[in-house]
């Protein structure tokens, strides 16, 4: 009899461990079968905003158990604004849109930006697929085929940009505070694809733009010198570029480095940032999270992105967050340099 209890007792336990193993797979899976997850992305098609959003959306639903579809809906404008402002305010926190958008824009709310509708804390941060760090590309027809050309310039070269808070706007102005360069900034334009149309057709004399960018619009550009990287503003030197200067090491200073390492370098660990809104229950959250960390090792992926040259080098959310929290936590000094460098007076 006792031995009998005893073997009732093994098997019910072993029953509770086997359901709680399972059940949250099993809850997942019923929570996302049939459905769509939406990737609302701060870019037109045609950039490396959108041309990771779509390799993504392709690979994830091996990695989510229910196997959701996943489209992706390009939302251009103010260099990704529109998105984190609409994910913030208006989409529901259901576990079903991911907010691909410019994480520098964080940077915004930091100095008081005008237009930032969000308290990026409140964001439920997914993860970065790779750091995006900045070269300066000049068309040949520029003349601009050296830093020291650029520094030389009589005039001010004429650089393209979507709006505040992404990359091709910040940057140069960090740039411009940091090593003086001289420059003018025409923003305006919804995307990457845009600006290589007007740069090609004479309107710009180039960009400051995640090389990742350059190698998948000018790659053959670049090749055979119609496009010349002439300055890179990386911790360190990017494949390829090793005989470009590093914005980093002619900031001269401890308050222009400073400038290029907050402003730059950090910026880079976030500009491509996947978010969900607030009020997501933190278990959609760390599924979604579970599942991008696994993507990005997906041999499938990895074949895909070296294809199309795109890098890999991921940030988890965890460490997201806490690159987010570091920036809202800068001294009130430091942030007046940065508000005379990103708030635009009008």
């Amino acid at each position: 009899m006792v031995c009998r209890i005893w073997s009732l007792t093994v098997i019910s336990t072993l029953l509770l461990l086997l359901l709680a193993r399972t059940s949250p797979v099993l809850s997942q899976e019923s929570f996302y079968k049939d459905k769509t997850i939406r990737i609302l992305v701060g870019a037109s098609p045609g950039g490396i905003f959108d041309s990771y959003s779509r390799i993504l959306a392709r690979h994830l639903p091996k990695h989510i158990a229910g196997n959701p579809t996943f489209v992706v809906e390009n939302v251009p404008g103010a260099g990704g604004l529109i998105v984190a402002n609409r994910l913030y305010k208006a989409v529901k926190p259901d576990g079903l849109t991911i907010g691909h958008f410019n994480g520098g824009l964080v940077l915004g709310q930091v100095v008081g930006s005008a237009g930032i509708e969000f308290d990026a804390p409140k964001f439920q941060w997914i993860g970065v697929p790779t750091k995006v760090y900045t070269a300066c590309v000049f068309t040949k027809a520029s003349g601009i085929t050296s830093i020291q050309r650029w520094m030389s310039n009589p005039t001010p070269v004429k650089l393209g940009a979507t709006g505040p808070g992404s990359n091709m706007y910040d940057v140069p102005r960090v740039l411009g505070a940091a090593l003086q360069l001289p420059f003018q900034l025409v923003a305006g334009y919804k995307g990457a694809a845009e600006i290589k149309l007007a740069a090609e057709a004479g309107e710009l004399d180039g960009v400051c733009w995640g090389w990742d960018t350059t190698s998948v619009l000018w790659a053959k550009a670049v090749e055979v010198g119609e496009i010349i990287p002439v300055l890179q503003a990386a911790p360190r030197a990017l494949p390829g570029l090793t005989s470009v200067p590093l914005a980093i090491d002619l900031a001269k200073g401890s308050d222009p480095r400073r400038l290029v390492e907050v402003g730059i370098h950090d910026q880079g660990a976030i500009v491509l940032s996947h978010a969900l809104p607030p009020g997501t229950p933190k278990e959609l959250l760390q599924i979604m999270r579970q599942a991008f960390t696994n993507v990005l090792k997906d041999p499938e992926l990895l074949a895909e992105t070296k294809k199309a040259r795109l890098t890999i080098d991921p940030v988890s959310g965890e460490e997201l967050e806490k690159i987010m929290t570091g920036l809202l936590r800068l001294d009130s000094g430091f942030v007046g340099k940065l508000r005379t460098i990103f708030v635009v007076k009008n």
